[in-house]
């Protein structure tokens, strides 16, 4: 059986706070490209972009599989 995360958030608040974290990598990244920075540091801030959008849609799947629970149980 595979391992599962278990997430305790306060749902769109916590979800907020990390799109924004995403957003402003984002537009950190969009301003490193036009400087033709060094590539490991491209790689480090895509990496982070994509962790924390792993995250943003674990906790998603997380609330939509508890929703849906609850609404089987009714």
């Amino acid at each position: 059986m595979r391992a599962q995360r278990v997430w305790k958030v306060n749902g769109a608040a916590s979800i907020g706070q990390l799109q924004t974290r995403l957003d402003d990598l984002n537009k950190r990244l969009s301003q490193l490209e036009g400087q033709s920075p060094e590539s490991w540091k491209l790689d480090e801030l895509r990496s982070s972009a994509l962790r924390l959008s792993r995250e943003i849609d674990d906790i998603r799947c997380a609330e939509a599989t508890e929703a849906l629970s609850e609404l089987l149980r009714r």
